[in-house]
Order: structure tokens, then sequence, then C-alpha cells
């Protein structure tokens, strides 16, 4: 007998200022234990083949957040891990804040910080989230490219996507 495969789509942006970025050290997930990770979560069901959508509810949801607040928003990383029989995809948003706007540092998900670039590693997050932003902060901060990460026991396999 063949076990169902469950599919669950999630989705998280990171917002960056000034040699910073933002952060939330989530507490009460479903998903993952309490750990630092982008503003986020799980698609409704009306979001299934609408990531932006997902992560703007999210972001306004979170910490009041609109996309107007928000420059050079672009999705960045499309992963997936299987890990307790779900295929886990997570669609990672990245933008940069206006520098005219303010962020409220105050949400029931957890706590929201600006955490200084060489910092950012250094924090404990989900394992997926920790390989991307490896990738992102060596390698993807300075590129406009759309990756692909599959992750692996020992890392994430990266593929830039291309329209073709």
């Amino acid at each position: 007998m063949c076990n169902e495969i469950i599919l669950r789509n999630m989705t998280a942006i990171y917002i960056s200022r000034t040699g910073e970025m933002l952060m939330l050290y989530r507490i009460g997930s479903r998903v993952v234990e309490p750990s630092w990770c982008g503003i986020g979560g799980h698609f409704e069901q009306e979001e299934l083949n609408a990531p932006r959508t997902c992560m703007l509810r999210e972001l306004g949801e979170e910490i009041g957040l609109r996309e107007g607040a928000l420059e050079n928003l672009r999705l960045r990383y499309v992963t997936l891990r299987l890990k307790n029989g779900e295929i886990r995809q997570n669609y990672y948003y990245f933008a940069d804040l206006k520098p005219e706007e303010e962020v409220n540092l105050i949400s029931d998900e957890g706590r929201v910080e600006w955490i200084p670039y060489d910092r950012v590693l250094d924090r404990k997050m989900p394992l997926t989230a920790k390989f991307m932003l490896e990738h992102y902060m060596n390698i993807g901060r300075f590129t406009d490219a759309l990756y692909s990460g599959t992750t692996t026991e020992s890392g994430m396999v990266f593929t830039e996507l291309r329209d073709f």
C-alpha cells in the first residue's frame, strides 16, 4: 500500500535596509520549532497558485506592512524538502524597505528584529531557510537570478531557473 505524500506550500519574505535584514523569532509554529525566519506562513486554499498573494497577506497579518512600503520586491528562491511525509515547497521573496518607512517590531507570531547582515547566519533557523540564506548572503544578493533549491542531508543543491 502506498502512503500519500502531502504537499505543504509556504512563503516568506526577507526585508533589508542598510546592512540589516528583518527576521522573526517564530514561536508556536505548526511546522518548525522556535527559530529565526522571514515573515510568512502557509498558503490559504485560494492562494495555492499565488505565492505573492500569500506572502503579502502574511506580511500584513504578522507585522502590518503593506507592499507599498517595499521596493525591489522579487521572488528569489523556490525550495523543496521532503520531511515527515510532506513535500515542503517554500517561496522566498526579498525586498528593501523604503527609507521613509517604519516596521512594527511587535507581532503575535514572535519577536521581530533587524539583524546585521554579518550576524544573520549565526541565528538558529529551519534547515531549508538556513541553506537558502547561506546561498543568498554569499551569492544571491549579488545577482538578480531566481534560484531553485533542493534540500539534501548535506546541504542544498541550487540551480538558476531560466525561462526557455
